[in-house]
């Protein structure tokens, strides 16, 4: 799979994409691409962290760290989270409070940097899949509903496969059928799903993991069980790789 890019994305937040992405970025590294690195456009919620030798401080989100130490890649901040803020909201909320405005052309051009120097670009979007990233600018009265945006609009540009992460738990039926409804109207191809359980004592789990199989239209990547602690590196040993290669 000559430079393989993929967009991961979830039925929500807090379902597990950074654990799925740092798994992905393994797995493409044990296949054999040396220079493998995670971006995340946007981050919503971060911790100042301050400058050290002469460089100056800087906002740094726990997904972009986990993704960083997953990468076999180090490359500048600027290209691998363009957006740091430091609420932990609505990324197009957290922009407004912090003074920013999210431009996806921004985003794109970070994203291609990256492509030009790495085998291999694992993208995290932010939240679920059509989560709010910008919103028209309140001083331009003629802006209308132009200046929305969301992550599905990223993945769009981006034009990149994607893969669902299922946080398995009451209601993943429905937030899964409607993420792929919402990535295939967009001419997007689903390459794969990871179902990652984030209720432990989630009842009937094996009826719905039957479900998702016949309902989702792409291969189930793997199957990860409730463990916190669990290494991503060994996960990302009993993850599959989508097929076929990005645009």
């Amino acid at each position: 799979m000559p430079h393989p890019a993929f967009f991961v994305t979830g039925t929500d937040t807090g379902v597990g994409k950074t654990r799925v992405s740092c798994a992905l970025i393994h797995a493409l590294r044990q296949a054999g691409h040396a220079r493998v690195v995670g971006m995340k456009p946007v981050a919503a919620g971060c911790d100042w962290v301050a400058g050290e030798d002469g460089h100056p401080g800087h906002w740094l989100n726990e997904d972009v760290a986990a993704l960083r130490a997953a990468s076999s890649l180090a490359v500048p901040p600027a290209f691998d989270n363009p957006y740091a803020m430091p609420d932990p909201l609505s990324p197009h909320i957290a922009a407004r409070r912090d003074g920013q405005r999210i431009d996806l052309s921004h985003i794109e051009a970070s994203f291609h940097a990256l492509r030009q120097h790495a085998d291999a670009v694992v993208v995290e979007g932010a939240g679920g899949f059509i989560v709010p990233l910008c919103e028209p600018d309140p001083a331009d009265a003629t802006a209308g509903d132009d200046g929305w945006a969301t992550s599905a609009d990223l993945a769009q540009r981006l034009r990149l496969p994607i893969v669902l992460v299922v946080g398995l738990r009451l209601g993943c039926l429905n937030h899964a059928l409607l993420t792929q409804e919402a990535i295939l109207a967009r001419g997007l191809r689903l390459a794969g799903w990871v179902a990652n359980v984030v209720d432990a004592d989630m009842p009937e789990q094996a009826a719905n993991l039957a479900t998702l199989r016949a309902r989702l239209q792409a291969p189930m990547l793997a199957h990860f069980p409730w463990d916190p602690q669990a290494d991503v590196a060994v996960l990302g040993a009993e993850m599959r790789l989508p097929a076929g290669p990005s645009p």
